[in-house]
Parts: structure tokens; sequence; C-alpha cells
């Protein structure tokens, strides 16, 4: 925080000098509860700011390297997506594997991310040559797809598939992986060939820790992108998919 002192981030967060700097030198990495509620008051952090802080530092603790991706949808899961049909939302992970989907968004995605035996919005936004013309605020979504794999437990699956993306992709990849955006859920824009444009709200609904996947549903933000939605569902009529 520019202009902040060190000394009185010690002291608006409780904490020495002497254990703030072994802080920022790595010297320490399993900071209490408090102090991490300490840092985030003395530093303004707002919520999603502070949810972050507070998964890092589990991290940090190794409290997340159990928690590899699994490679099946729980059936309780699969009957939350199907609820939310015909809507557009889909099951994945911090990888970007895609592993079930509604019929809402598999109509609105291209055929080179969802008709394809391992559907992974990671390796379709960085190596796909569609995915520049799908997403008109690329980086935005570049930003996304990096943070939740920066935010993954580094063993097994997740770092082979990180060290293969890291050379697909080159210094796109790489450069946002040394320096991750802030998760953000906010507004994704998807342009769709027959509809023009899409709007959609990105609400992340994380699943029990042991699942290591989140519910991804995708809300129309205005009401064009909702009517131009109706009009797909129609020429697209279907049901849930599941990947395998």
């Amino acid at each position: 925080m520019p202009g902040l002192r060190r000394s009185e981030l010690a002291g608006l967060a409780g904490i020495s000098v002497e254990y703030l700097v072994r802080l920022e030198q790595g010297r320490d990495t399993n900071p209490s509860p408090s102090v991490i509620a300490g840092l985030a008051t003395a530093l303004r952090l707002d919520a999603s700011q502070r949810s972050y802080l507070r998964h890092l530092s589990k991290l940090n603790a190794g409290c997340g390297a159990h928690l590899r991706p699994r490679e099946d949808v729980r059936r309780p899961v699969l009957a939350l997506l199907d609820m939310l049909e015909p809507g557009v939302a889909y099951v994945g992970n911090r990888l970007g594997d895609i592993l079930a989907m509604t019929s809402g968004f598999a109509a609105i995605a291209p055929s080179s991310l969802v008709d394809v035996p391992r559907p992974n919005l990671t390796r379709f936004v960085f190596l796909d040559p569609d995915a520049r013309a799908t997403f008109p605020d690329w980086h935005r979504v570049a930003d996304a797809v990096v943070s939740d794999l920066w935010l993954g437990p580094p063993e097994g699956r997740q770092g082979l598939f990180t060290a293969e993306m890291m050379t697909a992709a080159g210094p796109e990849l790489a450069r946002r992986l040394d320096s991750p955006a802030l998760p953000d859920a906010g507004t994704w824009t998807w342009r769709h060939p027959e509809a023009g444009e899409l709007r959609f709200e990105r609400e992340i609904l994380e699943l029990p820790a042991g699942d290591a996947q989140q519910v991804v549903v995708l809300v129309p933000a205005d009401a064009a992108s909702a009517a131009a939605l109706v009009d797909l569902r129609r020429a697209s009529a279907g049901g849930l998919r599941a990947v395998h």
C-alpha cells in the first residue's frame, strides 16, 4: 500500500515489525487467523480480498495439498446442475476441466470447447484460435482462468497440467502465473456466431473441499442477453450433459 510504512502496518495489524519482516521474507509461512485478520484490516481489504488472503494462507500452511481434482461429478451435484436447466451452468475444477454442463451452456459455447473428449476452459482460452473471437474481453477471461489454476494444489495432475500449459501457451500464461489476478466473478461477454454478444454475470459456487470442484453459473446480465439466450435454447433443445 503506497505511503504505508512497515512500522505503521505492523502497529495497525497488532504484530511486531520483526514478525512482519519474517512474513515478508517468507521465513514464517503459517500466520494465525488473527494475524491474517489484522493484516486484512490494516490494508483495508474488501470482503473478496479478505477471502483470497485467507485462502492463500491455508495453501501456504499445506491445508489444500490433498485437494486433488476428482474426475467425476457426484450424483447430488449432477442433480443440482439439472435443477439449473435450462440455465447456463457447468461443473468444473481449477484446472479448467468442464466435467458436466447444462444444455444452456452447450448452446452458447463453441463446439471446439465442448465437443471434445476432455473439455477444458484453460486450454481453450490459451490454445484455441476461436478463443479471442469467443471472448471479446479475452484478457480478463485469461486472468480469471489462470487465477483458478494458480489457486489449485501443485501436486499430481495439477502440476503436470500447469507445466504442459506453460510450455504450450508461453509468455501469456507464464506472466499471469507469476503475478495472478485477484479472483473476480464479474461480467463475462461471449460472442456467439448467431446471437451476437451475450453478457453474463458469473457466479461461482464452491463445492465441498473433498470435491475440489465448483459450480459456475452464468446469469444474463441484461435483457438483450436474456432474450437471445431464449432463442438459442429453442434452436438447440437438449438436456444435461456429463463429460466422460
